[in-house]
């Protein structure tokens, strides 16, 4: 297992220990993995002309640090408990031992069907344990995995499987959320007519409803499981062979492919894990995030399984049956580490206290997390008091789908926490923050834009199929420097705030504001649940401030006193600079179904646009013309 730090002092000193000698510190930690050869250099890199390579020439398998590094310490403790939908249906409990029979199992149904090393494995499909024996199974034949979130549409998924020109497709007759029936398998047959590339489906029987079925191309798990060998040899890879392809949408052009290799990405998010929670042997880890999302890969998946913990894995929503669902499972499984998003806890505590006014779970439980935005500190104290019980310390982690794993976070316990503050960077990690001209910004008390100046092992290596569009993308701002595209403040104990994305500041009079930074203040409003804030073009100070609130409650014929006590509030945390100049009370934000924000839709109705792009992986897509409308009566 990778070492852990324990303390403020040991952190001090692994930090700076790994910035005299970033090489040598992260071969102390690759140390700890089974390679079938060893790496002859440990880094080539040049962000200049963007190349990276991590343990060059060294040979392993990443589910053989899973499974047969452990096997006799590990065989019998379970790896994954999966909490289903509805809580009336049985948890099932999967042992590490049967983890590796039914991955192996699978492997060789994937060979049968012409799948080999360096093939691509799209994976469509609901919160269940089959999606990680799939993936598992694709690192074990040298495959790369695809998965793309069961929640886009056919045409979205069509997308992704013709750029990564996959071979075979993982899906499922359908899924349970809350009380709806996700028809996965008719989203499949839709996307397929524009697939020629897929040779094989194979489908997942979760919700026993009739599906179309092509007896060409369609095959069941179950009957293909039935007919494997229980041992599959594992494929031999190189340090730096893909492991996985994941997408990501951007507001134009086809979807970018972020490319993750082996023995990097492997180290990386086991060091990550084990440090950031502080898991201990024989801690129950949940992380509330879809596996169709990065969070899902490092810290449901390989994360966690690689330092050996038991990873519980939820197929629902946690408003379902009641707003008490994550509380339940924390108490029911005995989890110690919980990790969820900002955006689910703003809709917890919209529900009201009576879901957590009598709880303790701290008899267990022993550090939250939050990932995917920054925390707004109405939020952060509401978690800490309620659900910590003011005893579990909060790591807000700082990291994206291109860096693999965690990179500026408190380490549980040992690195003093701020509300809204990410905290310190981890060992390895050098941040420099830059004005936009590239001038870099040296002490404390500085605000800019977020770069790394030095690799680190988890970091994506290209897009699929398209290496200028990464280094377009990150390397071709700054110079040298990998550019994150986000905005950051670092105080004057050397926190990090993050403020949120580059397209998400604001520049209103020559003052460069934080989008993450008002909505904090607006949502410290007793009246508000939640808001958005975007920039729109303003004729005297360039851009103007724009914010979409939703409220529990307004009262009847008072909407501009609202408005005024919001703005008030506004200028009484951050300044009048930030008031904003219009505010459009909505019943919701439109979001993407992990919970994320739509802002880029935002800012396109605040600036008048009538092209939103595509809505079609929005869970809530009718919010748009309704805030379309609004916005129109707003200004007339």
């Amino acid at each position: 297992m990778v070492p852990k730090i324990t303390t403020l002092s040991g952190y001090i000193h692994e930090y700076q220990k790994s910035i005299a000698n970033p090489t040598g510190f992260w071969a102390n930690i690759a140390e700890t993995f089974y390679w079938r050869k060893k790496w002859d250099t440990i880094l080539e890199w040049d962000f200049q002309n963007p190349r990276i390579e991590w343990f060059k020439g060294g040979q392993l398998n990443i589910t053989e640090n899973i499974f047969e590094r452990n096997q006799f310490l590990l065989g019998d403790q379970t790896a994954i408990i999966w909490e289903p939908n509805d809580p009336k249906e049985e948890a099932r409990k999967i042992s590490y031992n049967e983890l590796f029979t039914e991955v192996q199992k699978f492997a060789n149904v994937l060979r049968s069907h012409g799948v080999r090393k360096g093939d691509r494995v799209a994976m469509y499909m609901p919160m269940i344990p089959e999606l990680t024996i799939a993936m598992l199974a694709c690192a074990r034949i040298g495959a790369i995995h695809s998965v793309v979130f069961a929640g886009f549409s056919a045409n979205a998924l069509a997308e992704r499987i013709i750029d990564a020109e996959a071979k075979v497709l993982v899906t499922a007759d359908g899924g349970f959320r809350g009380q709806k029936i996700i028809h996965l398998k008719d989203v499949v047959d839709e996307a397929m007519v524009d697939c020629p590339s897929i040779v094989s489906s194979i489908v997942v029987k979760r919700t026993g409803h009739n599906i179309g079925w092509n007896p060409k191309r369609d095959y069941w798990w179950h009957d293909e499981m039935a007919q494997a060998d229980a041992v599959a040899s594992a494929e031999i890879m190189d340090a730096e062979d893909p492991l996985y392809i994941l997408y990501t949408s951007g507001s134009t052009g086809r979807p970018k492919g972020v490319l993750h290799t082996t023995g990097g990405y492997m180290v990386y998010t086991a060091y990550t894990f084990r440090n950031v929670f502080q898991y201990s042997s024989g801690d129950v880890f949940f992380c509330a995030a879809d596996i169709g999302w990065v969070t899902g890969h490092s810290y449901i998946v390989y994360g966690p399984l690689l330092e050996g913990a038991t990873s519980v894995m939820f197929e629902g929503i946690p408003t379902y049956p009641d707003a008490g669902r994550y509380w339940d499972i924390i108490k029911k499984h005995k989890v110690n580490q919980f990790y969820t998003s900002p955006t689910a806890i703003r809709s917890l505590i919209a529900q009201g206290q009576g879901w957590v006014q009598d709880i303790d779970l701290t008899d267990t439980l022993r550090v939250l997390g939050t990932v995917g935005e920054p925390i707004n500190e109405e939020a952060w104290h509401w978690y800490h008091d309620h659900i910590g019980n003011n005893k579990c310390p909060i790591v807000d982690t700082w990291w994206q789908t291109e860096t693999g794993g965690i990179m500026i976070s408190a380490i549980a316990g040992v690195i003093p926490t701020k509300p809204a503050f990410a905290s310190l960077p981890l060992p390895g990690i050098q941040p420099q923050i830059v004005d936009p001209e590239g001038k870099k910004l040296c002490g404390k008390g500085v605000e800019g834009n977020l770069c790394i100046k030095f690799p680190w092992p988890g970091m994506a290596r290209s897009h699929w199929g398209d290496h200028e569009r990464y280094v377009e993308s990150y390397f071709s701002q700054y110079k040298g420097l990998y550019f994150t595209g986000d905005g950051v403040k670092r105080d004057e104990d050397g926190y990090y705030r993050i403020l949120g994305r580059m397209d998400d500041v604001i520049n209103v009079s020559g003052h460069r504001l934080g989008t993450a930074e008002i909505e904090n203040a607006i949502n410290e409003h007793p009246l508000v649940s939640e808001s958005a804030v975007v920039g729109f073009p303003h004729d005297i100070k360039g851009q103007g401030i724009y914010a979409y609130v939703v409220c529990t409650d307004i009262p009847e014929n008072s909407e501009e006193e609202l408005k005024n006590s919001i703005k008030k509030g506004v200028s009484k945390m951050i300044s009048p600079i930030a008031r904003p100049d219009q505010i459009l009370f909505v019943s919701g934000l439109p979001k993407t179904r992990s919970g994320k924000i739509m802002r880029r839709i935002l800012k396109k109705i605040a600036a008048g646009s009538e092209e939103y792009g595509d809505i079609s992986t929005l869970t809530n897509p009718e919010i748009v013309e309704e805030i379309v409308d609004k916005n129109i009566n707003l200004n007339h």
